[in-house]
């Protein structure tokens, strides 16, 4: 078995010593006469589909993003621990693809020099690891945080047309070792089927755009408004959440409503939190430490008063952005305390921003009492009604007999048979189809998403014609002036038919070459 030229021995040496853990000349290697058993051929399929394995992780680790913060509240009121997690997730993601990747570069490069595919068994067993690993995030993914998968559908409508490009690229590139194994070897039987299996995955593969769809496909004039930025509990990367300084903040990046949380002290003060406690986003554990684990609504309006609502924000640094704070907003971070409705309905009004909110917790046994006592502070605030919006389900009636002047928006879809015409929709980008977008669109109902942080994401949703979006990034989506790409059909119909052209001819170069 010849050396294909240009493959030096001293090459062929390293990669086997990488590759096999064997520091055997390749003129020795020959001598013993080894050669790639089934066995051997077997094994490499499996780091083949490692490979394809680990890097749908990729994947779905970077999709699922948009949304980790939750995951990071989630593990914090598990457990008591703060850290973002997306750090060890992408770093472990990355080693394992790193791994698989160098891996399948030596078994090929191996492949082309005409060297025996002899893996060594620590190889073996980090391969089998890193699919136990992989399969393990997976099936997590699919248990715990299983509205994930509806993200990752989402995010093929904006990386579909460039994941084909791909795919037919790294396709058309694996021409080149498989030509030579079909060349090398003598079992007619396998070059057929080898031949034949990547002919039909490379015709699925030219085929395929006729089945990708994503409504970033369109003329330039057809493309919707850009949506309306919600700052979700104000803007949480630049400020501590719910908050009068993040409020500020959101109104700098020129967010249209404050989206925030309300609950009512023990003696009747609405203020915003989010947690049913107090521990993540106050020092309560340090000036209440037998109270921390009450619950939100336990503590009177004085006793909610003497907590500092900012230091935090800089201690467990929920967001990389906490870095690259100036000295002077950390001084006004240190300062920050839970902000009461009436203080925040003032600066609402002052900066001319509508406020949404929650009333929490739903189910209270003094509920109505803070639906009343909520409904008195705004009345009495001075604030338009019409830059209130209302999400609680409970006693909406009520709030619209008293306050009919406040928009009502709600968090389900428009029922066909009910009476009741819906202006507005509040609801998780998960829950609704680019279809129902439009159509929402069409009969002139406002739609709202949430939570959306990454650009990718807001880029499909502008596409799809949604009317705002809730975030915590508003300072990133505030710059966006354009959609991340946006093709006519003719253009994306030229590069198909020019990648596919290029994929065939560099194929057929390829096995030409190595005949």
């Amino acid at each position: 078995m010849a050396d294909p030229p240009g493959c030096c021995h001293p090459c062929a040496t390293c990669l086997l010593c990488l590759y096999s853990c064997q520091w055997i000349t390749a003129k020795k290697e020959k001598r013993k006469g080894l050669r790639t058993t089934k066995c051997d051929c077997s094994w490499f399929l499996f780091l083949f589909c490692v490979f394809l394995f680990t890097l749908v992780w990729l994947y779905f680790a970077i999709i699922i993003l948009n949304d980790f913060h939750n995951f990071n509240e989630f593990i914090f009121k598990q457990q008591k621990l703060w850290l973002d997690w997306s750090l060890v997730l992408l770093i472990a993601t990355a080693v394992l693809i790193t791994y698989s990747t160098v891996l399948l570069v030596l078994a090929l490069c191996l492949q082309l020099c005409g060297q025996p595919l002899k893996l060594h068994w620590l190889h073996k067993t980090l391969l089998i690891i890193t699919a136990l690993v992989v399969a393990a995030a997976f099936t997590g993914l699919g248990i715990k945080w299983a509205e994930e998968w509806k993200s990752a559908r989402i995010s093929l409508q904006e990386t579909g047309p460039f994941l084909h490009i791909g795919i037919v690229g790294g396709m058309t590139l694996l021409a080149w070792p498989l030509a030579s194994v079909i060349y090398r070897t003598r079992n007619t039987g396998l070059k057929v089927f080898l031949l034949l299996a990547y002919c039909a995955v490379m015709i699925a593969l030219y085929l395929a755009p006729l089945g990708i769809t994503s409504p970033c496909i369109m003329e330039e004039n057809q493309l919707p408004p850009k949506p309306a930025l919600v700052g979700h509990r104000g803007a949480p990367m630049l400020a501590p959440e719910n908050t009068l300084m993040s409020l500020q903040k959101a109104v700098d990046c020129d967010v249209q409503v404050f989206e925030t949380d309300v609950m009512v002290s023990a003696d009747g003060v609405p203020f915003l939190m989010h947690d049913e406690k107090l521990t993540r986003t106050t020092d309560v554990q340090k000036v209440f430490p037998e109270r921390a684990d009450m619950n939100s609504t336990a503590f009177n309006w004085t006793d909610l008063q003497q907590l500092n609502a900012g230091n935090w924000f800089l201690e467990r640094k929920p967001f990389p952005t906490v870095q690259s704070l100036s000295d002077s907003d950390r001084d006004e971070v240190a300062k920050q305390r839970i902000p009461s409705l009436e203080q925040t309905l003032e600066a609402a009004k002052e900066s001319n921003i509508s406020i949404m909110f929650d009333l929490r917790p739903e189910k209270h046994s003094n509920y109505q009492s803070f639906v009343n006592a909520t409904l008195d502070v705004i009345l009495k605030s001075g604030i338009p009604l019409q830059q209130v919006l209302w999400l609680p389900d409970d006693c909406r009636e009520q709030v619209k007999k008293r306050a009919p002047g406040v928009q009502q928006i709600y968090g389900r879809k428009r029922n066909q048979n009910e009476k009741e015409q819906l202006q507005r929709v509040n609801l998780s980008y998960q829950n609704m189809s680019f279809e129902e977008i439009r159509q929402h669109r069409q009969d002139n109902i406002s739609v709202n998403l949430y939570v959306v942080n990454q650009p990718w994401l807001f880029s499909v949703l502008w596409c799809a014609g949604v009317s705002s979006v809730t975030t915590n990034a508003c300072q990133v989506l505030k710059e966006m002036k354009h959609p991340i790409w946006l093709l006519p059909s003719r253009t994306y119909l030229m590069i198909w038919i020019v990648v596919d052209c290029v994929s065939f001819l560099m194929i057929l170069w390829a096995f030409l070459l190595l005949k």
